[in-house]
């Protein structure tokens, strides 16, 4: 019978079937180093076959007795909890269904309590309860129950992490009364409210209001024998506020730890704490189950679409705890700053991006909405830009008065966009010097020291709002010359405003291509070079070694990883290596370019936007002429500029890479983390923690572990490509567009994001790796695509890509290589084969499958 008591590490491995709900969390906290007070769990095999008004078997109650006679708490009050399989879970809080009994005296009012408790398994109340949920009404399973000494506690209370009542995720919520926490539970008294609201760039949450409750009774153990009861708070005590600004901020940190500790997604958690006067404690944590929906009037009667067809690009794999505590925060920026420049105000608390089984999707919805409300930008445009499957929002007709609005709010951009734009040619250059220059600084030696650094230098990206304008808000100018032009010449918009996006400066990804083409051609003539290049055992890493001092290609790729060594296979993640410490992928880039001509490259981009803008003058009236060369100018400024800051960006991710890594190396072993690259599964206020000694490192190793795992379960699982909320079903996958006529099993249709027509034989590539063996004049066919995949494009007779807007990386970067490119291609992945014969129509967004009787 001992096996049915579970301490917290047992009631942790057990799970919520076997401690339930309460008690699995409760182990999981007191694993993680939350602040849980010790106890242990009755597991809920013990209650098999008990039914209501039973005596608690003899075998059972003798377990009992031992462990708390084994614990030394026999002459202890003691709180016993219910603990259902189901109970404080995602799907079910059985909040106020079951008992819980406090303050229980003694080893036989214990044994008494435990059989009440799993005597509430059978009211009427937990079997209508469990019958609306839909789960079995003969409360299969059992009941678990949570056996903790009580804590004498001056004040307790309710912390919420998501503010339940508006919905706000910005907002946390504590209620706060004197004495035990029943009478805010069960709703008996007005405690007092504290409201916090996140500062992201302080990585604080400070109170920013605080309402006093009348707190005219509290629950307090009964003076007498067991139990509690409900008493009189004297009038001065009452008017007192329960906590500080100080304390209230304290306990703000700790909810919101033990929120992250059992989900880093940022799942909203209801949370029971307590205060004995020197410290707080977690004695309950539950997921919200149900909250007011916060968002814009306008789209309170339809579904929230979160879409990935942008983020499955830059994040196309399951995200860490880390990469999303900073890319959550990015992201947001990125997609308000450009509306916040127009004078239009977003409403604060909106999440514009979250995470779903660890991936990153984009509330398309709502920036549907703000686009059409900011600036008059239809829905059917925003998804063009976005990418993805996601269905449009109804908008109400443009009246005049608002049509005045965003001409207003448009001029007011560009205004204010104007010099900014004009400042990042200074700022860029300045921003990633400074960026190397951290990067190439000597690490200090205290760990203090180097979480110092680490904190400066995530600040310094959380502030970064001027690269995320420059990443965000990029599309301004190509928006409507793409609405200009495709008035002009009806049905042929994308490809012909592509096209001539092929002309004009190189960004800095285009640069890195050219590099990597003349570093290929300096390998071509350098014998040794090439030799070593091909040799079958090459050590990537000893590459400097494994050249003479006075190759010409060698000094070259020094000079290339210097400048662009920030840079990774699928750079926005932390835990990729950077090509300074990975080169491989590089050098057989490198390989793979030999006999790529850039001179052709460069006359095939300046032929299509030559010949683009003819067709495109001749089209346009001549007053408009003028607007739409400047218009052209501003769009290709805005697409370099946004793969400038995106370099940028990663410049300093590699600086956090770097540091973060060390501060793993210093805390691995048995009492910290299992590997030094586990530091990518910790959040930043965890790793400031570990750097600055206060947190347990082995508690914060365990975190890792789980979170590692975590993610390895999400990597196995399908990557939706729209989950739609708040309608009908609560997660479900959007419908994808109805085939027309020319949409077959052979043909597929797309957005044309670089204009032109290609055959070839189809090369479907799921990884960057994966595209090296691609034949010069293959179609590249993928899901989607960062910087890493630009040497692919320069080998490619087309580029079809699954997802992907109009401002996608894949749709930059062909435009400038003059490669014809379709995005948002749905179901191609599925339907195309390498070998396939395709035939890529990027004028009119069409590929189609060739039969092989059909002559090359």
């Amino acid at each position: 019978m001992t096996a049915l008591v579970l301490d917290w590490p047992a009631a942790a491995q057990a799970g919520p079937q076997a401690a339930g709900g309460k008690g699995w969390q409760l182990g999981r906290m007191a694993q993680f180093g939350v602040p849980v007070p010790d106890g242990f769990v009755l597991a809920a095999q013990a209650s098999a076959g008990h039914c209501a008004g039973q005596d608690v078997p003899p075998a059972v109650a003798q377990t009992l007795r031992q462990a708390l006679h084994e614990r030394g708490w026999l002459d202890r009050p003691l709180a016993l909890r219910s603990s259902a399989p189901q109970e404080d879970s995602a799907g079910a809080s059985f909040a106020g269904i079951h008992l819980s009994c406090l303050n229980v005296r003694g080893p036989d009012a214990a044994v008494q309590a435990l059989g009440r408790i799993w005597d509430s398994l059978w009211t009427p109340q937990a079997q209508a309860y469990r019958q609306r949920l839909g789960l079995p009404i003969d409360g299969a399973g059992g009941m678990a129950v949570v056996v903790m000494p009580m804590i004498q506690a001056q004040a307790s209370g309710i912390a919420f992490t998501v503010d339940p009542a508006t919905g706000r995720q910005d907002e946390m919520v504590i209620h706060a009364n004197w004495g035990l926490g029943e009478s805010i539970v069960n709703g008996e008294t007005d405690g007092d409210e504290y409201r916090l609201r996140e500062n992201y760039l302080r990585q604080a949450w400070p109170v920013v209001s605080r309402r006093i409750g009348a707190k005219r009774r509290a629950t307090q153990p009964a003076a007498i024998g067991a139990g509690t009861q409900l008493t009189d708070t004297p009038a001065a005590r009452a008017a007192q506020a329960v906590l500080t600004d100080a304390q209230a901020e304290t306990l703000g940190d700790i909810a919101r730890d033990a929120a992250r500790a059992l989900d880093y997604s940022g799942a909203a958690y209801d949370l029971e704490w307590a205060w004995d006067g020197d410290r707080f404690w977690i004695v309950q944590a539950r997921p919200v189950t149900a909250s007011a929906r916060h968002t814009y009037p306008a789209l309170q009667e339809q579904p929230d679409y979160w879409s990935r067809g942008n983020t499955r690009e830059v994040l196309p794999h399951v995200m860490s705890a880390l990469e999303w505590d900073a890319g959550r925060v990015m992201a947001q920026r990125m997609l308000t700053c450009g509306f916040e420049l127009s004078g239009y105000a977003t409403l604060p608390g909106v999440p514009l991006a979250a995470l779903f089984q660890g991936r990153a999707y984009l509330n398309a919805s709502v920036i549907q909405w703000v686009g059409h409300d900011a600036l008059g930008v239809s829905p059917r445009d925003m998804n063009a830009l976005l990418g993805g499957s996601q269905p449009e929002i109804r908008v109400p007709p443009v009246t005049a008065t608002q049509r005045l609005r965003h001409g207003l709010r448009i001029v007011r951009y560009l205004r204010l966009a104007a010099p900014l734009r004009r400042q990042a040619g200074t700022d860029l250059p300045r921003l990633l010097a400074r960026a190397q220059e951290w990067l190439d600084a000597p690490l200090p030696d205290s760990d203090t020291a180097l979480g110092a650094q680490l904190r400066e230098q995530f600040e310094a990206v959380l502030a970064a709002d001027q690269l995320f304008f420059l990443q965000g808000s990029g599309g301004g100018a190509l928006s409507k010359l793409l609405d200009m032009v495709e008035k002009a010449v009806p049905g042929e918009g994308h490809a012909l405003t592509a096209a001539l996006m092929a002309g004009g400066d190189p960004s800095v990804t285009a640069e890195q291509g050219y590099a990597l083409m003349a570093l290929a051609q300096l390998a071509e003539h350098d014998a040794q070079a090439l030799a070593w290049l091909r040799a079958p055992n090459r050590d990537d890493a000893a590459w400097a070694g494994a050249l003479p001092d006075d190759s010409a290609f060698k000094k070259a790729f020094a000079g290339f990883l210097h400048r662009y060594g920030h840079r990774a296979v699928y750079e926005t993640y932390l835990r990729n290596p950077r090509w300074r410490e990975a080169p491989g992928y590089l050098l057989d880039s490198i390989l793979n370019l030999i006999g790529v001509d850039p001179a052709a490259l460069r006359a095939r981009q300046d032929d299509a936007a030559r010949q683009a803008w003819r067709r495109v003058r001749r089209a346009l009236p001549f007053w408009q002429r003028p607007l739409a060369a400047r218009l052209l100018t501003a769009s290709r400024l805005e697409g370099n500029q946004r793969e400038a800051a995106r370099s940028v960006l990663v410049a300093y991710l590699a600086v956090a890479r770097k540091r973060a890594l060390e501060l793993g190396r210093r805390n691995t072993g048995p009492d910290g983390l299992a590997n030094a690259d586990d530091i990518f599964h910790l959040n930043a206020a965890e790793i400031f923690a570990l750097a600055d000694a206060r947190m347990d490192a082995a508690a914060l190793g365990r975190r890792a572990a789980a979170r590692r795992a975590q993610l390895q379960a999400w990597t196995a699982l399908p990557d939706i490509d729209v989950i739609t909320e708040h309608a009908d079903h609560a997660a479900s996958r959007a419908p994808l567009p109805a085939l027309d006529a020319a949409a077959t099993r052979d043909s597929w249709r797309g957005t044309p994001v670089a204009g032109g027509r290609a055959r070839g034989r189809a090369f479907v590539a799921r990884t960057p790796d994966e595209g090296l063996s691609m034949p010069a004049g293959g179609i590249l066919v993928a899901a989607s695509s960062d910087p890493a995949w630009t040497p692919l494009f320069l080998r490619a007779g087309a580029v079809v890509m699954e997802v992907g807007g109009y401002l996608s990386h894949a749709a930059i970067v062909a435009r400038e290589f003059g490669v014809p490119a379709l995005v948002s291609v749905h179901g191609v992945l599925q339907g195309v084969a390498t070998g396939d014969m395709l035939e890529v129509d990027a004028v009119n967004g069409v590929v189609t499958r060739l039969r092989e009787d059909i002559p090359d």
